[in-house]
């Protein structure tokens, strides 16, 4: 959400933000509204004024004996006129709010412009890819192979984009999830949090998956939303609190399933576990104070990196263009890991600065002890990673010419020491 305020002073950036995303503008319609507000406000004001004074005639006129109906008679009508105005006043901020909530957060000056991937900007890269001496395969194809993925079992239980992992996959899986927590908690300072799955109408509003992505979420018949990503769940840890500013920052991280209708995505990924409905992914996030955001940014960025390096995966670092952000981000850098099955790389990560754009929503502030005030606070989330990306390219970086999947060094001891995936027999 924005500050009305900074809409006012600043309408042209507003809508060159607006335009770098991809909107059209909206600062003379949402100022025109704002205009109206504050003259029904002022009205308003004027009448409850000549409202008090009018009682402190009729209060005199009564203690010395006077007839008060004619004052009385103006009293009541004005207060028919402020519950008019009153109901004005809500019904414009309600019109106003509703633009607000559909708007994306403004894109930092030094991302580049576009609407779409094509003008995303590489950062950096690590690692050099692996060269094969046998055509590498995708991760389907190995794991069905392996007879340890079943697409066709979880279709007819579920329908399309579900899976079965058995035995060694699934171990696997869940080795990436207990590493990655491991890293984030043991190295990098974050808090391990169990968080609630299901949402309501408020976290959901809180970090903007509503009402802009509402077909893009699972609902339940008593008004749950299942959560697309644990973000929803630790940004909320702070919904509605102030918050001591030496008690930042809250760093947070957990593992959870997420679920994801894929409404926009027909015809993507349609095979394997790339674009599931049901997955994964351990989430970090950071509340911190307004002027560390940027140091944030870097920081969860790399804590991200440091699971692909430990995993020995490369992938690069990319910066997001205005138009292919995420809604709340205002910069946004996406860890693209090397599929050598796909001959590309994919997205596995996407660490996300928002700013003050969810803590507005949230209403969540911050507090120092040497000043007057609250502020809001900012707000950074980050996958780190989703997990069944990282086994996918786990399987395709680490397969062998004859199916089998030698196990990276760092998981095997939550595999038992395990060290190679081999077919089931």
């Amino acid at each position: 959400m924005y500050d009305i305020k900074w809409i006012r002073d600043n309408p042209e950036a507003f809508d060159n933000g607006l335009k770098r995303r991809g909107f059209k503008p909206y600062a003379d319609e949402v100022l025109a509204l704002d205009r109206k507000y504050r003259s029904v406000q002022t009205d308003l004001q004027e009448m409850q004024s000549r409202r008090n004074e009018l009682s402190r005639q009729v209060a005199e006129v009564k203690r010395n004996g006077g007839d008060a109906d004619v004052l009385m008679h103006e009293v009541g009508a004005l207060k028919r006129s402020m519950a008019d105005a009153d109901e004005e006043v809500g019904h414009i901020c309600e019109q106003i709010n509703k633009i607000l909530e559909t708007l994306p957060n403004q894109p930092a000056d030094d991302i580049p412009d576009g609407l779409d991937d094509t003008t995303n900007r590489e950062i950096r890269r690590w690692g050099e890819p692996r060269k094969f001496d046998f055509k590498p395969l995708e991760h389907d194809e190995l794991g069905v192979r392996l007879g340890l993925m079943d697409f066709e079992q979880a279709a007819k239980v579920s329908g399309a984009r579900f899976v079965y992992l058995r035995g060694d996959l699934a171990r696997l899986e869940r080795a990436l999830g207990q590493y990655m927590l491991d890293m984030h908690t043991e190295r990098h300072g974050y808090t391990e949090a169990e968080v609630p799955l299901l949402v309501n109408d408020a976290a959901a509003f809180g970090t903007a998956q509503l009402p802009k992505f509402k077909e893009d979420l699972f609902h339940t018949d008593n008004g749950y939303w299942l959560i697309p990503t644990a973000e929803i769940s630790l940004t909320n840890f702070v919904a509605g609190r102030v918050v001591d500013e030496d008690k930042l920052p809250i760093r947070l991280t957990a593992l959870t399933a997420c679920f994801r209708s894929e409404a926009g995505a027909a015809g993507r990924d349609t095979r394997g576990i790339i674009r599931q409905h049901q997955f994964y992914k351990v989430e970090m996030v950071s509340i911190v104070a307004p002027e560390k955001s940027w140091e944030e940014h870097e920081r969860m960025t790399e804590c991200a990196e440091n699971i692909l390096k430990g995993l020995n995966l490369p992938y690069r670092v990319m910066c997001l263009s205005a138009g292919d952000m995420g809604f709340s981000a205002r910069k946004t850098h996406d860890l693209e890991v090397w599929l050598p099955g796909q001959n590309k790389y994919r997205e596995i990560s996407s660490v996300s600065n928002c700013w003050d754009f969810q803590a507005r929503r949230m209403d969540a502030r911050c507090k120092s002890k040497d000043k007057k005030g609250t502020r809001f606070v900012h707000t950074l989330n980050g996958s780190g990673l989703a997990v069944g990306r990282t086994l996918v390219a786990v399987m395709e970086n680490y397969q062998q010419a004859d199916g089998s999947i030698v196990i990276p060094e760092p998981l095997r001891k939550y595999m038992n020491g395990k060290e190679v995936i081999t077919a089931v027999r």
